[in-house]
Parts: C-alpha cells; sequence; structure tokens
C-alpha cells in the first residue's frame, strides 16, 4: 500500500533505500488510480470515486516530484 511504502521511505537505511520505496509509492498510487477508474458506482458513490482518484493523483505528482528531485 501507499501509505505503508511511505512509512518503510521514511525509516529508510539510506537514499538509494528512500528512493526505491518512493518509486514503490508511486507506483502503488499509479496502481490504485487504474483500479478506482475501473470502479462501476452509482451517482452517489461516484463523487467519492472521483475524490479517491483526486487524491491518488495528487501523490503521484507529490512522489514523482520526490523521484525527480532525487535523480538531478
Amino acid at each position: 500500500s501507499v501509505g505503508a511504502n511511505y512509512i518503510e521511505a521514511n525509516e529508510s537505511l539510506g537514499k538509494n533505500d528512500f528512493l526505491m520505496r518512493i518509486k514503490i509509492c508511486l507506483k502503488e498510487a499509479k496502481d490504485s488510480r487504474y483500479w478506482l477508474r475501473l470502479i462501476l458506482c452509482n451517482d452517489d458513490l461516484n463523487n467519492k470515486k472521483n475524490e479517491l482518484i483526486q487524491e491518488s493523483t495528487e501523490l503521484m505528482k507529490i512522489f514523482g516530484a520526490i523521484v525527480e528531485k532525487f535523480n538531478k
């Protein structure tokens, strides 16, 4: 999960370990967004689904920015 991998990243053994775990967070956020988009739901749940898709997109941007910063 994104949360568990983020905790692991914050307890990393070094920069390479941190970066690897952040990349896993990015992958997990992408996977979450993918599966959320596949869910068919009624109008009541559709708003919540869209909020979760937006949140996963924001997490992807955050983790992507961290990866980009480390690759400079």
